[in-house]
């Protein structure tokens, strides 16, 4: 700790008055810095254990800004000092929502989606979680989710012990049932967790997997554990009409999620594996 705030004092200029600790869960230790003229975001962790963690999140963070949605936080820096990584960016004050934060959020999630590619992926590998997350190119909205979201958690659940039947024929249902769509710029993680309220009451994205994907992976991450309300969904709706049938998909979608919390947390997640696999198969 002490070698990685010498070395952002030295390599960012900075004046550092206070460092307050704030939550960072099971990967990160997360520090408010306060310096003589700004407020700063420190994220510590282990080099060896999550190689390219801060670098992928630094270029992830940089997509999102880049899309003119969401007001996301400004990344200062990143780097290795001895055994730590850090990623330093701006500190985003929060603040209380406004009556119109629900429209506000849907109408950024919208412009999000907006941002497109010629392909589904990203240049980079990147993480979700403390898990890596490949995101290879591919052609189509289902080739890109079995292979390189679905294929690489069974894998890792098969690997632990867990039987899960014939995949193949799942994912024969799978490409069925996805329809033919553009690729969208997607948060790739967007649980009600990694959203806030900044202190001049614009929605906040942070901590994104992000990737050209189908946008229905966001909303349905969106309804797994709950926190937004039903009116967000309407909304985004009448900014971007959605394709026929996408709430029948939900739990298609949730499925890679699900299984991202089986591989980190255990056989809780087994049955809710189970029971998507069992409805589409």
């Amino acid at each position: 700790m002490k070698q990685v705030l010498e070395h952002i004092t030295s390599r960012h200029s900075l004046r550092i008055k206070a460092v307050l600790p704030l939550s960072g869960g099971d990967i990160n230790e997360v520090f408010r810095i306060q310096s003589s003229d700004h407020e700063y975001v420190l994220k510590i962790n282990q080099a060896v254990r999550y190689p390219g963690m801060f670098e992928a999140e630094a270029k992830g963070l940089e997509l999102l800004r880049q899309s003119n949605s969401f007001k996301i936080p400004k990344v200062i820096g990143h780097d290795t000092v001895a055994t730590k990584c850090y990623l330093l960016m701006e500190y985003i004050p929060s603040g209380n929502a406004s009556a119109n934060i629900w429209e506000a959020f849907a109408e950024a999630l919208s412009q999000l989606h907006s941002q497109t590619h010629q392909h589904f992926g990203l240049d980079h590998a990147n993480y979700i979680g403390r898990l890596p997350q490949a995101n290879h190119w591919q052609t189509t909205a289902a080739d890109f989710y079995i292979t390189q979201r679905l294929e690489p958690q069974f894998k890792q659940a098969s690997e632990k012990g867990y039987t899960f039947g014939n995949l193949n024929a799942f994912y024969k249902v799978l490409s069925e049932e996805i329809p033919t769509h553009r690729p969208s710029l997607i948060h790739g993680d967007l649980w009600n967790g990694n959203y806030l309220i900044a202190a001049d009451k614009n929605p906040v994205l942070i901590d994104p997997a992000v990737a050209f994907g189908s946008r229905e992976m966001d909303l349905a991450m969106m309804q797994l554990f709950g926190g937004f309300p039903k009116s967000v969904f309407s909304a985004y709706a009448n900014c971007a009409p959605l394709e026929d049938a996408w709430e029948s998909r939900i739990q298609l979608w949730q499925l890679y999620y699900v299984l991202v919390h089986l591989n980190l947390f255990g056989s809780g997640y087994l049955h809710q594996v189970q029971s998507i696999l069992a409805r589409y198969s």
